[in-house]
């Protein structure tokens, strides 16, 4: 396990997540009612014939297989030594980062992820609210590491089993729904989970270490520099990583997952702003459980100029976020909270909005502006 453990925030859904389940649909499988299938039928499929013994998460299509292969190394009085792993160090463990460590691990690839801080990812920062994980990105995780994706599905809330769709925000009446559930079914896919994000860090943090040992992860370790190098003697190219406390690491490839503001991307193409979405974004966590719980998993209520997202994730919790058009770098007035403004701007409409932001604490709710690269 990680040495620094914190108290998880609170977006965070208690470990006995309740999982939601309406009434039973006619069902492609037998696992289907439960939110789970088993993909061994169709990935088996394509396994590669000399590996009938393997689990299918070792099995790689081979071009991925040879990116990921061993790291040549210098050869002696003209005999090759021995090939040694891939060295591969990754900038942030952040969802990202953190998939792509145990994919790599899977493979035996030698891995060292630098994170800035843990702190931040296992608890202590409010903004880390569920995500939803969809059917395809499941079974993604399972074709990475089974024992992963078992887990996301235990602690995992499921709405792909109920209805989830676009709706007026000043009626609630349905535009669409959207079916989530039998596509999934069909295709022998886990039904879709929302799942906190610190949560699912913790997950995938764990099984790095399970692979590779509890140092694979280096917390307070904040890599602000790189640098390419070649060896004159033997032509052999490598890269150097310089950490905000002054020390280096060196390895054959580095990946950045260290987030929009990433100091190796801006390395790599310069310095340069993130482009702002033109809406701002205000969020909470609510203890509110919705009259049709076990019927809705999230609702997008679309309006002019304003959108709000609501959704189960399990635990009597709802995620909210509201998002209103205009311009960048905005502040509330210091005379109003967030929730008297966010009541003027979504007031208007139906009660499934205004009743979740009312019962909403005023410290719970939070704002940022959206931003992409």
């Amino acid at each position: 396990m990680l040495p620094v453990r914190t108290s998880r925030a609170c977006c965070q859904a208690p470990a006995q997540q309740q999982q939601a389940v309406c009434a039973p649909r006619p069902v492609a499988c037998p696992y289907a009612a439960i939110g789970r299938v088993d993909l061994a039928a169709r990935l088996g499929r394509v396994r590669c014939p000399q590996a009938h013994n393997q689990s299918r998460s070792k099995i790689l299509p081979s071009k991925i297989a040879a990116a990921v292969a061993d790291a040549p190394v210098a050869s002696q009085n003209g005999k090759e030594q021995q090939h040694r792993p891939l060295r591969v160090i990754i900038a942030g463990a952040g969802i990202g980062g953190l998939v792509l460590a145990v994919a790599l691990l899977k493979q035996g690839v030698d891995v060292k992820v630098f994170e800035r801080d843990l702190t931040a990812i296992r608890g202590e920062g409010k903004y880390r609210g569920p995500i939803q994980v969809q059917s395809n990105a499941l079974a993604a995780l399972e074709a990475i590491d089974v024992d992963v994706c078992n887990e996301v599905l235990r602690q995992g809330c499921i709405t792909g089993d109920r209805i989830n769709g676009l709706c007026d925000g000043e009626t609630g009446d349905w535009y669409c729904k959207f079916d989530t559930y039998h596509p999934a079914v069909d295709k022998g896919l886990p039904v879709t989970r929302v799942i906190s994000r610190i949560t699912l860090q913790e997950i995938l943090a764990d099984a790095c270490e399970r692979i590779a040992g509890p140092n694979v992860i280096e917390n307070s370790s904040n890599v602000v520099a790189y640098e390419e190098l070649r060896d004159p003697a033997t032509g052999k190219e490598s890269i150097r990583v310089t950490l905000e406390d002054g020390r280096s690491a060196s390895g054959d490839l580095l990946i950045g997952a260290d987030g929009i503001w990433s100091k190796v991307r801006r390395e790599l193409v310069g310095n340069s702003a993130p482009v702002y979405s033109g809406y701002t974004c205000y969020t909470g966590i609510s203890d509110f459980t919705p009259p049709d719980l076990e019927i809705v998993g999230y609702r997008v209520f679309l309006g002019n100029g304003q959108y709000f997202v609501s959704s189960d994730v399990g635990g009597g919790k709802q995620q909210w976020y509201g998002f209103h058009k205009e311009p960048a770098d905005g502040t509330d007035p210091p005379n109003k909270t967030r929730k008297a403004r966010l009541l003027e701007i979504f007031g208007h409409w139906c009660s499934d909005v205004t009743d979740l932001i009312k019962a909403t604490p005023e410290q719970d709710i939070l704002r940022r502006d959206i931003s992409d690269r």
